[in-house]
């Protein structure tokens, strides 16, 4: 596969963390951790119930403190560390184990739980305590910070770089995600139409599996190391 594979993109999704003990977007009964994505990821949501908002993503945030990198995150950091080539690692997940597992080329298109996004003048900074409504921005003095989310309806960070990723990549490679959620679902397909070997990794088919040229099945922790070993060999 190694042969004239030089830029490569990995999208991951919440199969990646769900290892780790983190729970996936969505479970079988469509919640998340008991809560319907409707009440906890839009902005209505913000708007209607915004102490409903704050404490459910404090509870994700506190999670992270039990939770720790699984073998999926530190081969792709692993991966990160020795590929000569350009790699971008777009993750769909708002928690850090990419980052305790060592990555550095990635991006959150999706937001961080470790952030706070204020309302009021854009800026962005690191937050690792509860984050209780009306809590005040450094930056402007606003009591306007919100959990750093995109929720639905809201626009993923830094597209157009993920965007040029795509184009430019030689492999294109999705793992653990649902194939359903845009405008990542689509990521395979500008891949494909710009010349990119597609791979899915995953439990189950995704939504979008006929796009790859490959899919192997099976837990993320056993796949991606595969994976790594044979990029690297």
């Amino acid at each position: 596969m190694t042969r004239d594979i030089h830029n490569i993109v990995i999208l991951t999704g919440a199969g990646v963390s769900a290892e780790s003990g983190l729970a996936t977007f969505r479970g079988p009964d469509g919640l998340w951790e008991g809560h319907r994505v409707e009440d906890v990821c839009t902005p209505e949501a913000l708007a209607r119930d915004r102490a409903l908002v704050h404490r459910f993503y404090d509870e994700r945030r506190a999670k992270l403190k039990e939770v720790a990198p699984n073998a999926a995150h530190e081969a792709l950091a692993a991966l990160d560390r020795a590929w000569g080539g350009e790699l971008l690692i777009v993750t769909q997940n708002v928690d850090d184990l990419h980052e305790r597992a060592g990555a550095q080329r990635l991006i959150h298109m999706h937001g961080e739980l470790k952030s706070a996004l204020c309302a009021a003048c854009g800026k962005a900074a690191p937050w690792e305590a509860a984050l209780p409504p009306g809590s005040t921005c450094d930056g402007c003095g606003r009591p306007a910070l919100r959990p750093d989310i995109v929720f639905f309806g809201e626009m993923p960070y830094r597209m157009d770089e993920i965007d040029a990723a795509l184009q430019d990549a030689d492999l294109f490679v999705s793992i653990g995600t649902s194939g359903a959620v845009y405008p990542a679902a689509g990521f395979v397909q500008t891949a494909r139409h710009h010349g990119a070997r597609t791979l899915e990794l995953n439990l189950d088919p995704s939504a979008g599996s006929l796009y790859f040229h490959e899919s192997r099945l099976g837990p993320a922790s056993l796949l991606v190391p595969e994976l790594v070993r044979e990029l690297l060999a």
